[in-house]
């Protein structure tokens, strides 16, 4: 082996050996805080759901981890579950601690008001604050090519679409009811939108038909999650602003 790949190899090492340690900083931090914490309220009780769900995925990823993208990502999954930590931090009344390093996909803005919108019979609400009625809490991020802001909600319908890779129509619905232009004159649906709708045609329609063919979701609220693990987010670019 020559000197200069002895010297390629050894920063190589050095590198994973440092992304192991900044993604094992993350994770210990996650597990301190959701052992410290606990609460009845319903808010409480799902961010910190929530947060124990990317508590454990993270786990999982650092045991398979022997690349720096997949410390990477054990480190985006912890930050996402101190996020729900902050959030329910703030649904107890608490201060929601130290600023967090952006996560990599949440760049699709906030919820600044509340809002109430109905859909097939059935009502849905999004608030920029916990409540009895918005108990489920997403830190914003990109989900099958659209942009879900940072906030509190009724339900989580959205994560069907983060599970399969692909929007159901009942969740189309509500996205496009939750977050159209009336809304505020924020950019949103001329920022984001209209670059993803350049390409519903060729994309979207293909991944749902086979979505649909393979069962993978049954146009319901996605039910309680489960391991996260896998459904890295990646960069999106910016998705517009608050809502």
């Amino acid at each position: 082996m020559t000197v200069f790949g002895f010297g390629r190899r050894k920063r190589e090492a050095q590198q994973l050996a440092d992304a192991r340690e900044e993604a094992l900083r993350w994770y210990e931090r996650l597990g301190g805080q959701l052992m410290n914490l606990s609460g009845e309220e319903p808010a409480v009780k799902q961010a910190l759901v929530d947060a124990s769900e990317r508590y454990n995925a993270a786990g999982g990823q650092l045991e398979r981890a022997t690349s720096l993208k997949q410390y990477d990502l054990a480190r985006e999954t912890s930050l996402e579950g101190l996020a729900y930590i902050r959030a329910a931090r703030t649904a107890m009344g608490l201060d929601a601690g130290p600023d967090l390093p952006a996560l990599a996909g949440a760049r699709a803005g906030q919820i600044t008001k509340e809002r109430e919108i109905a859909v097939q019979g059935h009502t849905y609400r999004a608030s920029p604050q916990a409540g009895d009625t918005t108990p489920y809490y997403y830190p914003g991020g990109a989900v099958a090519g659209r942009g879900v802001p940072a906030g509190w909600y009724s339900e989580p319908w959205w994560k069907t679409a983060l599970v399969a890779g692909a929007w159901g129509i009942g969740s189309v619905l509500v996205f496009d009811a939750l977050f159209n232009s009336s809304w505020g004159d924020h950019g949103y649906d001329a920022a984001y939108n209209a670059g993803f709708d350049q390409g519903l045609d060729q994309g979207y329609d293909q991944g749902f038909d086979q979505a649909v063919g393979d069962g993978d979701f049954d146009g319901g609220d996605g039910g309680d999650g489960g391991d996260w693990g896998d459904a890295g987010f990646g960069d999106f670019g910016d998705f517009g602003g608050d809502f």
